[in-house]
């Protein structure tokens, strides 16, 4: 696991400007295995969603349960405390609340403190034919408003299509939307709800959603680490 090389300044300059930003390459291969080769067993994981019953989309995936592996607490703990810098700057500019501790702990225990006690963190498995509808995972009052997303399986190797699919709706205008495709171990931090763009008259909210485009062949591993909790 490699964090330490990320530029976060770049990283914010492209969240504040796009709503999204690579990471780069931060889990080797032999660690994406590792974390694919959890998903058979379910005591790893909370609950196992098949999206096609809920009209998400086509294939599944699964929560992990607490205690997480200890990648997953890595990951969400490191990231977390540089994102709180930024996640406290947005809400600042839109005037709203905020206020993220840079210590993950304590805003885990507000999480907690709301109702908000199961872990969100998952790993999502998609077939040939499935995909992602495009959506915002929101989990209840309080809401952390970045979220990563690792590619565990490697683009035109072991799949072919799927990729990261993001829309941003601005208000009385036009969707846009990016097209991703990070390569196994590459990881993507995009805002979870919505993000701040100066406008005449100040700062408004553009809303973003992801989803995932159709796999034509093979199987794509995925890890979402979102860092607060569902109630």
């Amino acid at each position: 696991m490699n964090t330490e090389s990320i530029d976060w300044s770049a990283t914010e300059e492209s969240l504040w400007n796009q709503g999204f930003a690579s990471l780069g390459k931060i889990l080797n291969d032999e660690e994406c295995d590792d974390l694919t080769a959890l998903y058979p067993d379910e005591k790893h994981f909370r609950s196992r969603i098949n999206m096609e019953r809920y009209r998400f989309g086509r294939g599944e995936y699964q929560y992990f349960a607490y205690p997480l592996p200890e990648t997953v607490t890595q990951l969400r703990t490191n990231l977390y405390t540089n994102l709180a810098p930024i996640a406290n700057r947005w809400m600042d500019a839109l005037n709203l609340p905020g206020d993220y501790s840079v210590e993950y702990d304590r805003f885990l225990d507000l999480c907690h403190t709301n109702g908000q006690t199961r872990p969100t963190p998952l790993m999502l498995r998609y077939t040939p034919g499935d995909y992602n509808c495009l959506h915002q995972d929101i989990y209840g009052d309080t809401v952390f408003p970045f979220q990563v997303i690792f590619s565990l399986s490697e683009p035109n190797k072991d799949f072919i299509g799927g990729e990261l699919l993001l829309v941003e709706q601005r208000p009385r205008a036009q969707s846009i939307g990016n097209v991703l495709l990070p390569r196994k171990g590459e990881a993507v931090v995009i805002t979870t709800r919505w993000r701040p763009v100066r406008g005449t008259r100040g700062f408004y909210r553009a809303a973003l959603k992801h989803g995932v485009s159709t796999v034509h062949t093979g199987t794509r591993f995925t890890l979402g680490i979102i860092f607060h909790d569902a109630k």
